[in-house]
């Protein structure tokens, strides 16, 4: 009898445990099919203003939200089309080129702003001596050949009675900054906080005139999350759950500034280190600065920006700004 009993107990506990693996079994593909394969597209290569989303992808962030996202560089289609295309469901972009998208009809809609204040500007070895717009004239001006450069450049020499007639104005290309000085261009539109920094490195002393020294209507949002009208109003969880991630991966970057230029270069390991540490330490406070949360847009931003363009015949129309962006997806 209580060999009969013993059997009955094993072939009980075997097919007890049976159950229970395909169980787990049942779960773990449970849980594989309820993430979420998302495509996110930058808007150039790697640099410090996408730490957030590498810390939030390294650190499991998005994982956490059920999302497996895959980072994509643009090519030669660019970011906007891409997100507003559906061929990525996210993308990084700027709020000049995404207002000039909406009026053509391109449905693609801001959801986050990765920092606060325009940090862009012209600069130029300190040799040049060009301290102010006024010094531009007789200078070359190298860029990338769009429309609101003149402007920009046009409306700062304005202020001080300098004509942009008299820059010659170039396409330098893909051209670096460094060694477009060095060989036949006199001052270029940077980002300080990447290229600027750079400069400190190699003991490289720059004069740079910021756009917001000259004009509130330029202080806009550079660069900004993205996604397209579809995914908010089809997709809204989506967003919601890419945006938790995103916002905790940038709050990871202020707090912990060189941890999370780790993240970076271990991503993207051709990177020079050392450049992104002292880049992500100047760029992390800066990331939400004044700002009430990391991510929030105001309506007065959009809306001096985009009369600016107009002002400017960058614009066919007025922008409904208050379409253009969002920050109803941003962690309360």
């Amino acid at each position: 009898m209580e060999g009969t009993y013993l059997k009955k107990f094993v072939l009980f506990l075997m097919i007890a445990l049976s159950l229970a693996a395909c169980s787990n079994s049942e779960g773990a593909s449970t849980d594989a099919q309820e993430t979420k394969d998302v495509k996110l597209v930058l808007d150039w290569t790697p640099n410090t203003n996408h730490t957030g989303l590498y810390v939030a992808k390294a650190k499991g962030y998005f994982e956490e939200q059920g999302l497996d996202v895959e980072i994509m560089l643009p090519g030669e289609a660019g970011a906007d089309q891409l997100v507003a295309s559906g061929q990525a469901d996210f993308g990084i972009s700027a709020q000049e080129t995404l207002t000039e998208a909406r009026i053509q009809d391109i449905p693609v809609v801001s959801i986050g702003a990765i920092i606060q204040h325009n940090t862009s500007g012209f600069a130029s070895p300190k040799d040049k001596d060009i301290t102010s717009p006024a010094d531009y004239e007789g200078k070359t001006y190298g860029g990338w050949g769009a429309p609101v450069e003149k402007a920009v450049l046009d409306s700062l020499m304005k202020k001080e009675d300098a004509d942009v007639e008299k820059v010659d104005i170039v396409n330098m290309g893909n051209s670096d900054f460094f060694t477009a000085v060095e060989r036949d261009i006199d001052f270029a539109w940077i980002y300080y906080g990447w290229t600027g920094v750079e400069a400190e490195l190699r003991g490289q002393e720059l004069n740079m005139q910021y756009l917001t020294d000259y004009s509130e209507k330029l202080d806009y949002y550079t660069p900004v999350i993205t996604t397209n009208e579809t995914m908010v109003e089809e997709d809204s969880e989506i967003v919601q759950s890419f945006m938790a991630a995103a916002t905790k991966g940038y709050q990871f970057a202020i707090d912990h500034p060189q941890e999370a230029a780790d993240h970076l270069i271990e991503a993207v390991p051709d990177l020079d280190p050392e450049l992104v540490r002292a880049s992500q330490e100047w760029l992390s406070p800066k990331y939400k600065d004044d700002a009430e949360r990391w991510g929030q847009q105001e309506l007065s931003v959009w809306s001096n920006y985009a009369e600016w363009m107009l002002e400017n015949g960058l614009l066919e129309e007025e922008l409904d700004a208050e379409a253009a962006f969002t920050n109803e997806f941003l962690p309360q």
